[in-house]
């Protein structure tokens, strides 16, 4: 059961990642982990509910470009903002995600629907695993989660599904929840965006008319087969998911203790 009472209308995947049951059987702490979009379309009445969480810390995992293009995060409070970008200019797709979000021009992106953007995906996920800013980000927040004065913390990137989406499932691996359990959180983007994808797609129809559709769902949705090609790389260069967040992430033993004497019940 997943502690949720609480919803943002201008971060409609935003979620609390307490309730998942960890190691030894005891749940993630309600409150500590949330991860969102950008915040920067909360509503007026959006605040006041991120008010109540009392965030400490926010962990913006979007690039310098990303974070100038779109609006300033609405954020309550005077939490610590921590930039941590994971970003590669070699993979498109960070810059098409956040094209889609702010409605700009695409005709950039040709190439990138010629590749074929689940496989371009698929690529992105991949270079999460072994990427340099990728695992420096992601070893970044881990420590971050560590210290209680960062905590509840809140991270997010620009859609909050893919970065956003990876760093949760390496603080929830941490805490010891299971695969099945991290990929159900993980694939709870598309329900909660249901309606946002149609605005989006609705919007870029009429900007461009015959928009091949199929070509910019992948990018606005969340896929099996991306987080399984996450997971194959994981296996692939380091092994296990233990061996990747002790020798990519820099977790040693002692850092998984601490958190998880933060966050699990």
């Amino acid at each position: 059961m997943r502690v949720r009472d609480w919803e943002l209308v201008g971060a409609p995947n935003a979620r609390d990642l307490g309730g998942l049951v960890g190691a030894d059987g005891r749940r993630v702490r309600a409150g500590r982990l949330i991860r969102t979009p950008a915040l920067g379309r909360l509503t007026d009445e959006d605040l006041p509910v991120l008010a109540k969480l009392a965030p400490a810390c926010v962990v913006d995992l979007r690039y310098a470009a990303e974070i100038a293009e779109a609006p300033p995060d609405r954020l309550p409070g005077e939490p610590t903002v921590v930039h941590l970008p994971v970003h590669d200019p070699a993979h498109p797709v960070f810059t098409y995600v956040s094209a889609l979000l702010l409605g700009h021009d695409l005709d950039a992106y040709g190439g990138l629907a010629e590749q074929g953007t689940p496989a371009a995906m698929a690529a992105i996920y991949r270079w999460f695993v072994t990427g340099e800013s990728a695992r420096r980000g992601f070893a970044a927040a881990l420590r971050l989660a560590a210290d209680p004065a960062n905590l509840p913390l809140v991270f997010h990137c620009s859609a909050g599904k893919d970065r956003t989406g990876w760093l949760a499932v390496v603080l929830l691996t941490v805490l010891g929840v299971d695969e099945a359990a991290i990929r159900e959180d993980y694939l709870r983007h598309n329900e909660l965006t249901v309606s946002l994808r149609e605005v989006l797609l609705e919007a870029m129809r009429r900007r461009r008319p015959g928009l091949d559709a199929d070509a910019v769902r992948p990018v606005l949705e969340v896929r099996p087969e991306y987080l399984d090609a996450a997971y194959d790389e994981v296996a692939r260069v380091h092994g296990s998911f233990g061996a990747y967040l002790r020798d990519g992430l820099g977790a040693t033993d002692e850092l998984v203790s601490v958190v998880r004497a933060n966050l699990l019940e």
